[in-house]
């Protein structure tokens, strides 16, 4: 995957900096360096390096150092035209190729740009692509809902995982790394074939289910994401706040001092906040209810 994705980023880079298309290259290797290698692919090879993560094994290991370490240096060597010190600096301390016999010093300033101007591009795997971006869905879908229940940040939850063949494969390939990203108790993880008797059963229980894409849903167990009487006592809280709020812009809304004198545009806000915050009130009575 994240080699698949590296190789697409030099073309695209590359194709950009021959148009002079400077600000566009550079954005775009920030973008890549940022939000795919280091926010998921740095914290997914934890699991494949360290044992306390679920990994340890050598071949993995060596691959996800290997994979690390290309991945940098290609970013590096996209980056030196905007960062030559910086990255010249940084480049030297990762392992590199020797230096060649026509090279008058070992330095990334003479080393290759990473794509050959012969007009082959690097080899990319759209299907790897395709199952990650599945991965990092599946992944966010979860987040949201515990965000959504305010689920504590050190506690691990249940989910059951329902994808059809080969996203099946790809998604039980990465269940250490679903365990870690997600916060969930590996003990109670399962991933089932869609439409089996235990993706049924799954459905059968009193679960929040997400929809991640056509052929992948969760089902998170509702016991495992709330403790009822602290999530009834912060409700209750919530409530009484959203109440008074709802009065006291209400009350404004109906003073006619306020209608007739304060600009259109200030009661217009006004009207749309008492809305809002009557929205907010509602769900919070549904969660209640649900609650009882």
């Amino acid at each position: 995957y994240i080699v698949s994705k590296c190789h697409s980023l030099v073309a695209s880079v590359t194709e950009d900096i021959e148009n002079y298309q400077l600000g566009a290259a550079g954005g775009k290797v920030y973008e890549f360096f940022w939000d795919q290698y280091a926010d998921w692919y740095i914290e997914i090879s934890k699991t494949r390096l360290y044992e306390g993560a679920g990994g340890g094994g050598e071949e993995e290991s060596k691959a996800a150092r290997r994979v690390l370490v290309y991945v940098l240096d290609t970013c590096f060597r996209l980056l030196h035209p905007y960062m030559p010190y910086v990255t010249e600096q940084l480049w030297h301390h990762i392992p590199r190729p020797a230096a060649t016999s026509e090279q008058a010093a070992h330095s990334l300033m003479l080393a290759d740009w990473p794509q050959m101007d012969d007009g082959s591009p690097l080899v990319t795997d759209d299907e790897a692509v395709s199952s990650f971006e599945c991965f990092q869905a599946l992944t966010r879908s979860i987040r949201n809902a515990r965000a959504e229940y305010n689920v504590e940040p050190g506690k691990r939850i249940s989910a059951t995982v329902i994808a059809k063949g080969a996203l099946k494969d790809s998604i039980e390939a990465e269940l250490k790394s679903l365990v870690a990203l997600a916060k969930l108790d590996p003990e109670q993880v399962a991933i089932y074939e869609a439409g089996s008797p235990e993706a049924k059963d799954a459905a059968a229980v009193d679960s929040v289910q997400l929809v991640v894409q056509d052929g992948v849903e969760v089902f998170l167990p509702q016991s495992g994401l709330i403790d009822p009487v602290k999530e009834r006592a912060r409700l209750e809280k919530q409530n009484v706040k959203l109440t008074k709020e709802i009065q006291k812009l209400a009350g404004r809304l109906q003073s006619k001092g306020f209608v007739d004198k304060a600009p259109a545009a200030v009661v217009d806000k006004a009207k749309a906040e008492l809305a809002e915050l009557e929205d907010q009130a509602a769900k919070v009575q549904s969660s209640l209810e649900a609650l009882a």
